[in-house]
């Protein structure tokens, strides 16, 4: 095609200067017509379509193309059919025989149409978040390890919440909101969601699905309402879905190493509110959100469970001690991401840190001293004790090796001191106890009180009055004068 240059070179020749056809196409190295042609031009040159050109061997087959390629809509991406494939299944099924080249060329020209077609969105203030989980590397007390990423968008400000857990669980999926909409400090009208196992029993038709009981206690509690994407649609949601993959490039970045969970967690809340602070919207959507409940939301799985004869509970395989006075009764069981609490319909018995993995037993030794003190011997092989610092179990180990059966008892009367007083404080008498080498129960609750004994005041500063009054001292056998007085009378 002829530049836009030449036809203005042309033009300007031809009727300014008065050159001849013949000279213009000799000068430009071009043919006569070419030159009539952008004489005919008044503006920029329009480019022309050419004719497609026919295809007599691979035409018939377009159809079939076209139909394969429109059956892969809705087909998970990894199973959909390739140029190579379609070209084989041409060749098997319907004696195709021309070239791999002219499918692959139709199937590039036949994809871009059955592609789908996008509309922007927008949202109004307070009325829509997006939720999804994402995955992330981090260290934890030294071991590399994945964790689960919550992740809340409001829709209009863009405003984003993550937090981290170790599953991807019912009660996790509860905490991540709760958590969520008390850092905006409002509830959006909208939550949009994937159909997530922990949401979503069944889906129906259309926009309908049946839910969890306790995603609709969730909804009932904060009064917002849930939106389902379409099934393997995850772009309907792609503001959130952008957001987990931002959280990972610029709160995770580098890989970070925590002592812990809990920790982690500050790190994210702290980078979540300097990327709030940059959102220019976000006072005009905490406005438009709708105010939380008076109460916060109980973001917990409860079960029944029975006390075992060993005053232990099973909970997902892994056991937790209780206290005497319940055994052989049932009582509930509250499931959070990081606890588990055992109540009975008046008070919480016991709160013990939720364990990872199976078999996993969390005991609390003060639960166990009641039988102790009858079944001394049984110090020896507690499991309650493992929890405990190491000081406990040397201590145990000192006295049954140098007092035998007496030692039994001692460990056992050192323990109850845990009614009474905190564990660190007895950890830190025992370990004065073996500097010392004093090992009986009642010298480590006098270490205790040690400690606890208020510190000596320091002597009261002296009156500026009084600083150079000199006060005699006298000697004792004057003071025999005041008995003969006595006797006298």
């Amino acid at each position: 095609m002829i530049k836009v240059q030449d036809v203005e070179f042309i033009r300007k020749k031809f009727h300014q200067d008065a050159w001849k056809i013949r000279e213009i196409a000799r000068k430009l190295g071009i043919h006569r017509k070419t030159v009539r042609r952008a004489l005919r031009t008044e503006g920029i040159p329009q480019y022309r379509l050419g004719k497609g050109r026919s295809r007599p061997v691979l035409g018939p087959y377009e159809g079939v193309i076209q139909e394969w390629l429109r059956e892969d809509e809705g087909k998970p991406r990894k199973q959909r059919h390739t140029a190579k494939r379609i070209y084989d299944r041409l060749v098997e099924e319907h004696g195709y025989g021309g070239s791999e080249s002219g499918v692959r060329k139709v199937v590039a020209r036949l994809r871009p149409r059955m592609e789908e077609v996008f509309i922007p969105l927008s949202a109004e203030m307070g009325a829509m978040a997006q939720v999804d989980w994402g995955a992330a590397t981090v260290v934890l007390d030294g071991v590399e390890r994945m964790v689960h990423l919550f992740v809340l968008r409001l829709r209009a400000s863009g405003v984003l919440f993550s937090r981290a857990y170790l599953r991807e669980s019912m009660e996790c999926f509860l905490d991540g909101h709760r958590e969520a909409f008390e850092w905006l400090e409002g509830v959006p009208r909208h939550c949009v969601y994937d159909n997530l196992k922990t949401a979503v029993l069944r889906i129906l038709s259309g926009p309908e699905r049946m839910e969890t009981a306790m995603m609709s206690a969730l909804r009932s509690h904060y009064l917002f309402d849930s939106i389902y994407c379409r099934p393997r649609k995850g772009n309907e949601k792609g503001s959130v879905e952008n957001g987990v993959g931002y959280v990972r490039r610029n709160a995770l970045v580098p890989v970070p190493d925590c002592r812990d969970l809990p920790e982690l967690n500050e790190r994210l809340r702290a980078w979540c509110d300097r990327d709030r602070r940059r959102r220019a919207l976000w006072a005009e959507e905490k406005a438009a959100l709708a105010p939380l409940p008076p109460t916060a939301f109980a973001s917990c799985l409860t079960r029944v469970v029975t006390v075992s004869s060993q005053l232990l509970v099973s909970i997902e395989t892994n056991r937790y001690s209780v206290p005497l006075s319940h055994r052989g009764q049932k009582v509930l069981a509250r499931v959070y991401p990081d606890r588990v609490e055992i109540a009975d319909r008046e008070r919480v018995l016991a709160t013990h840190l939720r364990l990872e993995g199976k078999n996993g037993l969390q005991a609390d030794i003060r639960h166990s001293l009641p039988v102790l003190a009858h079944k001394a011997r049984a110090v020896s092989q507690a499991a309650a004790l493992n929890p405990l610092p190491a000081v406990f179990r040397e201590v145990r180990d000192h006295l049954l090796r140098t007092r035998r059966r007496e030692g039994w008892k001692e460990m056992v009367a050192i323990l109850l001191l845990l009614i009474e007083y905190p564990q660190d404080e007895i950890e830190k008498a025992l370990v004065r106890a073996q500097e010392t080498m004093l090992f009986r129960a009642d010298t480590i609750r006098q270490f205790l009180l040690l400690n606890r004994a208020p510190p000596v005041p320091p002597p009261a500063a002296v009156p500026m009055a009084l600083q150079g009054v000199s006060v005699p001292c006298d000697t004792p056998a004057h003071f025999d004068t005041l008995l003969l007085v006595g006797e006298t009378r």
